[in-house]
This record gives structure tokens, sequence and C-alpha cells, in this order.
């Protein structure tokens, strides 16, 4: 039916393109959307669907090439295996049909479902078991699909059987992976974070029991629970580091700040934005700590601050989080708060320094500066924990929020998840 099979070197072309598109992913719903739009476009049809059935009488995937978005939610559910779909799951060779209305097996389709005549109906088969089918159609008035088309996509057909099984393994395998690796960091913490913590707490009893017989003692055994402290946070954290977000590999820190940051704003009433001044080159490892102090400071802005604006500005040599919520007495919190805390060891472990400025009322700015710790005495005479502005930051006011080089993101919204269509040419629903 295609132009293309009047030029052997431009089919072999398309044909050699559709194969390696499909062989290069290794996700199954990835390797089942380059089938559907490669098959579509080998022939020329108006529309495309490929279907992997489940053990219900139904489809665990069903993806369409060829009917809008709108289209396809009007459509309605995933289609069943019955009716003509039913007969191409169960036929061991391909069905070609001028009309398929005409047949005995077709039944109905929804309301919104185009009117399609040709139909060409293709089994992916490895061995004896059908793993999907690819499905073809026309529009009514468009002309048939002839042999030519139907060998093309059962040589498509038998290379996505091979990419679907790999794609398969592929994922189990990583299935497998993150199983052991559970089982692997929780022998590490039984090992190593537990039995500190266990004798940590031996220490503190028996400190209790010396606190009013030997007070110095009891002051040896808590230098001991503090040393034993320090040592079960260090395993933990570096457990933890270890435990790399996937959004790290994919997008690398700044995209996964960007999305966290959309993620966040579309989430709370707050406003919540984000502006990447220049990029920022760090280790593996000292992108994880980044990522948890950012998400650390964000969650305690949403939690105590009762702001109404955040941002977050990204620098080569700084990041920085600024709310106009209520602050806080640093001095107070320096001495009592955990999270400041941890956030501060964070900065250590890259080699930077955090800075804090806040005051009741006033907002909060937190600042991370990144690279070799600064003098302590160039900070124009305020220290982390002071009330005054960090340098190179600034509240959030009314200048600030009329910026709009911050305004809720500096790129696209995130890509929608990769969701199987619920829809599809599918001619009769159950």
């Amino acid at each position: 039916m295609t132009a293309s099979h009047s030029d052997p070197a431009s089919l072999l072309h398309e044909v050699s393109a559709a194969v390696g598109a499909i062989t290069r992913h290794l996700s199954v719903h990835q390797v089942l959307e380059v089938i559907v739009s490669s098959a579509r476009r080998l022939v020329g049809a108006d529309y495309a669907a490929i279907g992997i059935p489940d053990d219900e009488g139904g489809f665990a995937e069903f993806i369409t090439d060829g009917i809008g978005e709108e289209q396809r939610l009007e459509i309605g559910p995933l289609p069943r295996q019955h009716g003509m779909l039913a007969a191409i799951l169960h036929e061991s060779e391909p069905i070609r049909l001028d009309d398929l209305r005409r047949d005995p097996r077709f039944r109905w389709w929804p309301k919104a479902h185009p009117t399609m005549a040709a139909l060409l109906g293709v089994p992916i088969r490895d061995g004896d078991r059908t793993l999907g089918i690819v499905v073809l159609t026309n529009d009514l008035g468009k002309p048939g699909f002839d042999e030519a088309d139907t060998d093309l996509i059962e040589l498509l057909a038998s290379h996505a059987a091979i990419a679907i099984t790999n794609a398969r393994l592929y994922e189990r395998s990583r299935e497998l992976t993150v199983v052991e690796e559970r089982n692997r960091l929780a022998r590490e913490l039984h090992d190593a974070v537990m039995q500190r913590l266990f004798s940590l707490r031996l220490s503190a009893r028996a400190a209790c029991k010396l606190v009013t017989i030997d007070p110095a003692a009891a002051a040896t055994r808590l230098e001991e629970v503090e040393t034993l402290a320090a040592e079960a946070i260090a395993e933990l954290r570096a457990v933890i580091v270890e435990l790399r977000p996937a959004e790290l590999d994919l997008h690398g820190l700044v995209e996964t700040l960007r999305r966290h940051v959309i993620l966040l704003d579309r989430l709370h009433d707050i406003d919540v934005r984000f502006e990447l001044r220049s990029p920022v080159d760090l280790s593996r490892d000292g992108e994880v700590e980044v990522l948890r102090l950012v998400q650390e400071a964000l969650g305690n802005a949403f939690r105590h601050a009762r702001a109404r604006n955040v941002a977050v500005t990204v620098e080569t040599e700084q990041i920085t989080i600024a709310d106009d919520g209520d602050g806080f007495d640093a001095d107070e919190a320096a001495t009592r708060g955990l999270g400041l805390l941890s956030m501060r060891e964070r900065a250590a472990a890259l080699g930077g320094e955090l800075h804090l400025a806040t005051a009741p009322g006033e907002g909060t700015v937190v600042t991370l500066r990144l690279g070799e710790p600064e003098d302590a005495d160039a900070d124009s005479g305020s220290g982390p924990d002071s009330g005054g502005d960090a340098a190179g930051s600034g509240r959030i006011g009314a200048a600030d929020s009329a910026d709009s080089g911050a305004a809720s993101g500096t790129g696209a919204d995130p890509e929608p998840t990769d969701e199987p269509t619920h829809t599809g040419e599918e001619p009769e629903r159950a």
C-alpha cells in the first residue's frame, strides 16, 4: 500500500530504522510505543495499536497511534479479548480484511471510536506463545492492505517479540537487583548501625545507674554515648548516601531539583519558584547531599514557616532557599534543632558552608555555599546563624515576587508519566 514498496532501498532503510529503534529500548512500555509507531509508519496506516493480553480476559497494555488524546479519553477504558481482537490473538496467521465491519467476528465500536474499514492484524509470537498483537486499520474509503504490508508487519512482529522478551528480562533483573540491594542494606544496617545503637543503649543505662554513685564514671559513660551516637550517625549516613535517588541518574541534580520544586508548587497552596542562574558541577555523592539538604530546607519551610512564597535559586557557587514565613531565633534553633545540625553536617561533607539568615517575623534564607569553606571573618562580620542576610541571597518580598526569572520553574513542566493508553481501535468491548 505504501509508496515505499516501489523503492526497495528506501523500504530497507525504513525497516532497518524501525528494528533499530525497537531494540534500542529496555523498557517494555517504550518498546511497545516504538513498535506501534513504526508499524503505522511502515505501511502508511491511518491507525495502529499494539495490545499485550493479561490473564483476566483483557489487555495489560493497549497503546494506540493515530488517535488524539481527547478522542482516546472519549472512547473509554481498555478493550477486552473478544471479537476481532480475540481472533487476532488466537490465530497463528495474520488477518487481512478490506472491511472488518463485514466480518462475522466484528461486534461493535464505542460511540467515539473512528469508523474503520481495512484491517491488518498480526500476532506477536515467541514460539508457541502469543505475546501480543499489532493491529493496523484505515478510515472508511481508504485502500486496504496488501501482501507486502503483511510481510513487513510480520517481520516487525518477529523483532518485536525478541525486544519485548528482552525488555521483560531486563525489568525483571532490575527488580531482582533492587531486592538484593535492599537485603544488602538491611544487613549493613544490622551489622553496623544496630550494633552501635545497642552499645549506646547499654552505656546510657550504665550512666543512669552511676549518676548518684560515681558521677565521674557516669560522665565517662556519657562520653561513650556521645562517641557511639556520632559513629552510628556516620554509619547511617554512609548507608543513606548509597541510596542514590534514581532521578539523579536520569535527569541530573538541577533538573531533579526543578521537578521537585514544580511538584511542591502543584501540591501546596504556596508559590514555589525555581531559578537556575548558572550550572552546578558536583560529584555523585555531592549531588545526593545537596538534594537531601535542599529537600530538608524546603520541608522546614512548608512544615514550620507558614510561608506564602518559597524560592530556590541555583548558582555554581551556592544554592539558596528563601521563604517569607515566620522566621525564628537562629541561636535557639542551633542548640535544639537536629534538622539544622544535619544540614550543617551535609554542607561540611561537601566542603562547603551553610549560612542561615532569619529572625522572628522576617522569613528565612538558607544559603549553601559550595566548594571550600570560606573564612568566617569574611562574612561581613556575621556568622552563619546571624540574623542578617546571607551574602548572595535575599529575602522574598514584593520585588522578588515580581522577578520573572524565578517564575515557578525555568523550563517546561515535567513530561507526563509514561502510562499505557487506555483506549484503542478495539471494535468491541465487554
